[in-house]
């Protein structure tokens, strides 16, 4: 059997040998979601912000066919300045890994490389989810199923408000995903504090989330739960002024004929220009308070006892 090429950062490698609580980091908001130096900025902003909360960020990537968990400051700035990285996914990332690339990781396979390191909590921006025509195009995000799946608790600012929530959130409740919207009665979306849809289920505690957390493991429950963390409301974008924005960014992209995984990097970029640079800003506030309920999470699930079936 093929042995996996897995590398822990020494700080990570440290954590672990202590026992002390770790928060998993995507790498597509570095390679995909903003240019350099803004990226490594980002990058390092938001492993401290998981610093700040007692927990040890470990950013995931793939590097020259290994799986990296946690990047030392040289590799990340490497990884910042790759513009030709892939965008990975559970459906490439071992062909990827065979084949010696490199490439960002996205929720899922993300998701996949925390399990693989143990590590029980991921922050990130928003997740992935059904694509608008989906009835048509069949644009579904992996990230859904991987929660179904792979048992990680994931903190996002919601879905990305470019999709269409109400299929994404019957997805999630079709496999058994539970959305847990953090001191909010509504599921927010991405940008926007209220998507106009009403929260599956309020939580107000880091504790209760990963209580919550231990007990799927307890009962034998497949996959994760869905963190939903509003974006500060000073931070946010309002709905009137960003989904006319939205829609215009989804008719060129759909004139253009832009598909599957160059839709969402297009529509950010576009999104990106039509706001004066605002969304982005946004983008990076929401990443950081993710961040930052991440690591109290983690803080939480570390001081609890083994489930046991």
């Amino acid at each position: 059997m093929t042995a996996l090429p897995l590398h822990l950062s020494s700080e990570v490698a440290t954590a672990r040998a202590e026992g002390r609580p770790l928060v998993a980091l995507e790498s597509t908001i570095i390679t995909h979601g903003m240019p350099f130096p803004q990226n490594l900025e980002t990058a390092r902003r938001v492993e401290a912000a998981v610093r700040e909360g007692g927990a040890v960020p470990a950013t995931i990537a793939v590097l020259h066919g290994t799986l990296h968990i946690g990047l030392d400051p040289e590799r990340l700035e490497t990884l910042a300045k790759t513009p030709d990285a892939l965008k990975l996914s559970r459906a490439d990332i071992a062909v990827a890994m065979a084949r010696g690339q490199t490439g960002a990781t996205t929720v899922a396979a993300t998701m996949i490389a925390a399990r693989a390191a143990g590590i029980g909590v991921f922050a990130t921006g928003g997740i992935g989810g059904v694509h608008r025509g989906a009835e048509l195009s069949f644009d579904i995000s992996a990230d859904l199923q991987e929660l179904a799946r792979t048992p990680v608790t994931v903190v996002a600012a919601g879905a990305k408000a470019i999709l269409d929530l109400p299929k994404t959130l019957e997805v999630l409740e079709t496999l058994g995903v539970p959305v847990l919207c953090y001191r909010s009665g509504a599921f927010p979306a991405f940008w926007m504090t209220d998507s106009g849809l009403p929260a599956p289920v309020r939580v107000e505690t880091a504790a209760e989330i990963a209580r919550a957390h231990a007990m799927r493991a307890a009962l034998g429950l497949p996959g994760g739960q869905l963190v939903a963390n509003p974006i500060p409301e000073a931070d946010a974008l309002p709905a009137e002024q960003i989904l006319p924005v939205i829609d215009a960014a989804l008719a060129e992209a759909a004139a253009q004929g832009i598909a599957a995984k160059a839709v969402t990097p297009f529509l950010l970029a576009r999104i990106f220009e039509a706001t004066g640079g605002r969304s982005l800003t946004a983008n990076i506030a929401l990443v950081l308070n993710n961040a930052r309920l991440a690591a109290a999470i983690a803080c939480e699930l570390g001081g609890m006892p083994p489930a046991t079936p």
